[in-house]
């Protein structure tokens, strides 16, 4: 269905049930359907947010610049350790950050990240934008836009897109598909707003499942009704 894809984990959903750090098993359920996505031909970039280490945002007392910083420095962490768990498992990978973090990562450049994923290597993009107030969605679209990726994959602890809370509300309707004009204008926030405005003016679509779904990824990448189609 899609040639080259980005796909965002969760740092939660890979936290297990422990809701902090990171779930060696989440982690190699992920590389195990991540595996079968390539096998389908799908060339695979990945983004991982660092939820599961730092809500910055919500600290009180710290500058909201370092803040970012910190949480920016938590998707770094995890994408080594993602980027270990699937080299165990077979899989070559690249790290790439927008900053030199010593020799444990790259900095991104897009041609060489575009030659690894043409070569069949998972591509890791930490670090977000490298710059504060932008969220790590706002990563993922950025790099998905520089890497003419064809989808987004949002593989989250929710399974799609709904007008209301889904844990206040029994009733909260779920969306099958959804434009970004109607989301902004309901100011649903399951993707910060600035980064779905951006995914909007470059016609980069979305899709929003749930990582723990059996199948989930490779579902969404061979184009599956599975969560909620944004465009």
């Amino acid at each position: 269905m899609y040639k080259r894809i980005l796909l965002k984990l969760s740092g939660e959903a890979l936290a297990g049930e422990n809701g902090f750090g990171l779930d060696l098993s989440k982690a190699k359920d992920a590389g195990r359907q991540v595996i079968a996505a390539k096998e389908t031909g799908a060339q695979i970039g990945i983004v991982i947010g660092g939820g599961n280490f730092w809500r910055g945002r919500s600290s009180e007392g710290i500058d909201r610049v370092k803040a970012d910083q910190i949480g920016m420095l938590g998707t770094v962490m995890n994408c080594l350790y993602v980027s270990e768990v699937f080299r165990g498992m077979g899989m070559e990978t690249s790290v790439y950050t927008p900053y030199a973090i010593g020799l444990y990562t790259e900095v991104f450049n897009k041609d060489k990240a575009v030659r690894d994923m043409e070569a069949g290597k998972i591509v890791f993009f930490a670090g977000g934008t490298g710059h504060p107030f932008f969220s790590t969605d706002m990563g993922v679209a950025l790099r998905a836009a520089e890497t003419d990726c064809d989808v987004i994959l949002m593989a989250k602890n929710v399974d799609g897109v709904y007008d209301s809370d889904p844990n206040l509300n029994p009733n909260a309707k779920k969306f099958d598909t959804l434009t970004y004009q109607e989301m902004l204008a309901r100011c649903l926030r399951v993707i910060d707003l600035p980064a779905a405005a951006f995914c909007m003016e470059n016609h980069i679509p979305s899709v929003l499942f749930a990582l723990k779904e059996e199948g989930s990824i490779v579902k969404a990448v061979n184009g599956e009704k599975i969560g909620t189609m944004l465009s």
